[in-house]
């Protein structure tokens, strides 16, 4: 055999993979669809909120300039650093109370709210100072959140991933002090890490102010999504238990 039936027959043999290269380039195929499939779970969630139609609140007035600073990533487990800017609040206090609060459309059943707590892996939290519910003024209370597709309504780190799905109108439960109170949304917006004018208390009613990052997931320049909801007069709701019994 000459050299140049040699040649020939090694180009043969290349070209024609083996068994094991073909296992070899199946398993780079499948490793590579794997990948592409667990980065668009990722940033497709992220790019859906962007498209939603949640608005911002672009007249609150920060009471620190922006800059790059603000978005240092935090460990936003923590409640009090969720807002920049302000009074210094205690969130440590030693007489932490409780009080639960569901939201049916969410399966959110009997979460536990903190006031004065710290640790959102354990607990919703309430903001030191506002107002217990049932009270004139307005309860903040804080919740973590994390991609939609990892939504557990028992997990405190996951349990508001979903709150931007609330709708005007939809209910939310507390039960505070042996009481039990209804809310009703009225509004869903955006703000920013510095717009802390939401943690203002308004003593025209009761409300509740709920607080996650969005868009869920996302660790960079997060802001803050606020549902507010104003409680049902008490009056009304017994009527609406008369009626529905």
């Amino acid at each position: 055999m000459n050299q140049d039936e040699l040649i020939e027959q090694a180009r043969i043999l290349l070209g024609k993979p083996t068994k094991k290269k073909k296992v070899l380039r199946i398993v780079a195929l499948v490793n590579g669809f794997a990948g592409v499939v667990i980065l668009a779970s990722v940033v497709l969630p992220i790019i859906a909120y962007n498209l939603g139609t949640v608005s911002s609140k672009s007249d609150f007035v920060s009471p620190i300039p922006t800059g790059n600073s603000v978005y240092a990533v935090p460990d936003y487990t923590k409640a009090s650093n969720w807002f920049v800017g302000g009074k210094e609040v205690d969130f440590t206090s030693q007489n932490v109370k409780y009080y639960t609060l569901s939201i049916p459309k969410l399966r959110i059943k009997d979460a536990t709210v903190a006031i004065g707590g710290e640790n959102l892996d354990e607990s919703l939290i309430q903001y030191p100072g506002t107002a217990v519910p049932g009270k004139r003024g307005n309860a903040v209370i804080f919740g973590h959140s994390i991609l939609p597709q990892f939504y557990d309504p028992k997990n405190y780190l996951s349990i508001f991933s979903t709150l931007p799905t609330l709708e005007e109108g939809d209910e939310i439960q507390v039960s505070y002090d042996g009481v039990n109170y209804r809310y009703r949304v009225e509004d869903l917006f955006e703000v920013r890490p510095t717009d802390i004018e939401i943690l203002e208390q308004n003593v025209s009613d009761s409300f509740l102010t709920l607080v996650t990052c969005v868009p869920p997931g996302h660790p960079l320049k997060p802001k803050r999504l606020i549902v507010r909801a104003r409680v049902v007069p008490l009056t009304t709701q017994n009527n609406y238990e008369v009626t529905r019994n």
